[in-house]
This record gives structure tokens, C-alpha cells and sequence, in this order.
């Protein structure tokens, strides 16, 4: 099927109480993983593409290996830029034919975030384009984008009802207490402050950095109102350490197919599980799954 936007897949999510996976895409056996495992578990989908993977693989590539893969079955997928921190970028992304973008401007103080994403928002909504943003800063090194632990702060309930009311935003990523990248530690998430935020507003909430936060604490997370998960660096770890295997294995393997092909099956039962987890298997109604 066409692509569908954020809200499409997220609004049902919500009324559901399940979480959407959103999962971020490099290259073509990572796109083929996500949409394998989507159909198998009969689950909406979204595939995120940051800024660095646009510049490693192209937009027209992914947008293009994203739309091929989504017409191929009748699985919803959003196709989804994640951490737009350049206007420019963003609208590239919506011309392209982007279904959702992240407009992410929470360096700046509130009100001109607000400022940044009401100028995403009002092209978006012209032609279509669900729009996330982010209030607070996630600690960690996403793309570009690097937070420490200093510097991050936590997403404050009244001024996320501020934010929404200002921006007309669709979904807000918040900062509870994840990461970007590897933990040092067992992450704590503020659960009472993400319950907090939930009440102040309307929207899915978005939560980043899911990567290595106990299966527990996730559910208590989507329990608590979180629609949308973001993994990536998990998919990294099980991407490569598949790869390694194979060449450690068999040194002499120089075929490409037989070095990636294992690395796509390990990664699409990974993505499988998270969709398990997170709740959106079997989610769709039986004739979705094509």
C-alpha cells in the first residue's frame, strides 16, 4: 500500500494502548528486515531515516527503497525523518515524498523551538506531513547531535502543554531519563513525570533512545501513554554482530549476499521481538498480511 503518515498509524496505537516501533534504516537489507517483519507479525510500521543516513545513502534512495518495499504488502508504513535539526532538510524530506518528519529544535529555549517547528508545521500541514518535535533534551549522541549527560534535561509537563498548544504538532518525543546510543548503566525513566505529561496533552508521545531499556520498563512506559518507540542502535549491534560471525567463520567469504542475507534474518527476528513487546503484532486486521 502508499505510505501513510504518523498520525495514521499512531492515533489507533493510542486508543489501542500499544506502541508503534519506529525503526531507523541505513540500507536496503535493513529496510527488507523491518518490512519482513512487519508483514510476519502483522504490525504497522514505521522506518526512520536520520539526517546522517540520508547523506550515507541518499534521499531519493531511501525514500525510493522505502515506498518500493511499502507497495509490496498491505502493511502501513510511515516513512519518517528523524531529527530534522534543518529546515531545509525537513522540506527536502517532504518533497521527497517523506509521509512524516521530526522537526527537532530542542537546543533552543522554548520559545523559539516553538518558532522553529510552527514553521515545519504550517508547510506540513499544507500538503499532508505529520509533524513530531522534541521538548527537553535526550542525553547521547544521535547523528550529528551530541548531548551530554550535563547538559540533558527533562521534558517539564506544563511547558509540553505550552509546546503543543503553540505548535500544532503531532507527536512529542520527551525526555524521561533515555539515551542515545549504548547505556553505561540500566537507564531509569521518570515514569511519574512521563504520567505527568500525558495529562497535560492530546498527542501520541514519542519516546527516543528505547535501545537497551528493559523490556519492564518499556511496558510500563506504553502503559503509561508512550505510542511511538524509537530503535536504532540495538538494530546496529545486531546488524553487525551477525556480520562478524560470518567472516570470523569463514574468512574467505567475499560474497556479499552470504555476509548480509544472515545479517537481515538476525535483524528482522530482532525487530520482530520489539514488535511483540512493544504491542502492535497482530494489530492489523487478517488481510493486511500479504
Amino acid at each position: 500500500m502508499s505510505l501513510v503518515t504518523l498520525t495514521e498509524i499512531l492515533t489507533p496505537a493510542e486508543k489501542g494502548h500499544y506502541a508503534v516501533g519506529a525503526f531507523n534504516a541505513n540500507n536496503m537489507e535493513i529496510v527488507q528486515a523491518i518490512i519482513g517483519a512487519a508483514i510476519n507479525q502483522n504490525s504497522p510500521v514505521i522506518i526512520q531515516a536520520s539526517q546522517g543516513a540520508l547523506k550515507y545513502a541518499g534521499l531519493e534512495q531511501v525514500t525510493a527503497m522505502v515506498r518500493a518495499a511499502a507497495q509490496k504488502s498491505s502493511i502501513p508504513v510511515c516513512l519518517h525523518l528523524d531529527h530534522g535539526t534543518d529546515f531545509d532538510q525537513v522540506m527536502r524530506c517532504i518533497r521527497a515524498g517523506f509521509s512524516s518528519v521530526m522537526i527537532d529544535a530542542s537546543a533552543y529555549p522554548l520559545k523559539e523551538n516553538i518558532r522553529r517547528t510552527k514553521e515545519v508545521v504550517a508547510v506540513a500541514r499544507a500538503v499532508g506531513v505529520s509533524v513530531e518535535a522534541e521538548l527537553g533534551r535526550i542525553a547521547g549522541t544521535e547523528e550529528q547531535i551530541d548531548v551530554s549527560e550535563r547538559e540533558a534535561f527533562l521534558t517539564d509537563p506544563e511547558e509540553a502543554s505550552i509546546f503543543v498548544r503553540e505548535t500544532g504538532i503531532d507527536a512529542l518525543a520527551v525526555a524521561i531519563g533515555t539515551a542515545h546510543g549504548p547505556y553505561r548503566g540500566e537507564p531509569k525513566l521518570d515514569l511519574r513525570r512521563l504520567e505527568a505529561i500525558k495529562s497535560s496533552i492530546n498527542i501520541p508521545i514519542v519516546l527516543h533512545g528505547a535501545s537497551g531499556v528493559p523490556a519492564e520498563t518499556i511496558r510500563a512506559a506504553v502503559e503509561r501513554g508512550v505510542s511511538k518507540i524509537n530503535i536504532d542502535t540495538e538494530l546496529r549491534q545486531t546488524f553487525t554482530a551477525r556480520m562478524r560471525q560470518i567472516l570470523a567463520s569463514e574468512p574467505d567469504e567475499y560474497d556479499p549476499r552470504k555476509i548480509l542475507g544472515p545479517a537481515r534474518e538476525a535483524l528482522q527476528r530482532a525487530v520482530e521481538e520489539k514488535m511483540i513487546l512493544f504491542g502492535s503484532a497482530g494489530k492489523l486486521p487478517s488481510e493486511a498480511k500479504k
